[in-house]
């Protein structure tokens, strides 16, 4: 004797995305990943990022500048009296991505 007497079987619930095949953006205006919640842009980020940008460092220094304008703004709205440290966000935006130029 079945044990769903005579009451079809549920569906099968879709999986739940693996956190590994996840995009790791950023979560505005904390500027932490979606994904591992670590400071944006996170290491996955950053690997991501120079992947994406392997042809083209000069857009992706661009692409930086322009989140790192959007951070400073966003994370000074949110704390105005102790502002981001502007050497942190410089290592955290820029200091990993490729180099352009002679060194």
């Amino acid at each position: 004797m079945s044990r769903h007497h005579g009451s079809p079987p549920a569906p099968p619930r879709p999986a739940s995305p693996d956190r590994r095949d996840r995009p790791h953006v950023a979560l505005r205006p904390i500027w932490l990943c979606r994904v591992c919640a670590a400071p944006w842009p996170c290491g996955t980020a950053r690997l991501e990022l120079r992947r994406e940008y392997v042809t083209d460092p000069v857009a992706l220094r661009i692409y930086l500048c322009t989140l790192l304008h959007d951070a400073v703004a966003d994370l000074y709205q949110l704390n105005p009296h102790d502002g981001p440290d502007p050497r942190d966000l410089f290592r955290r935006f820029l200091a990993w991505a490729p180099r352009i130029g002679p060194r």
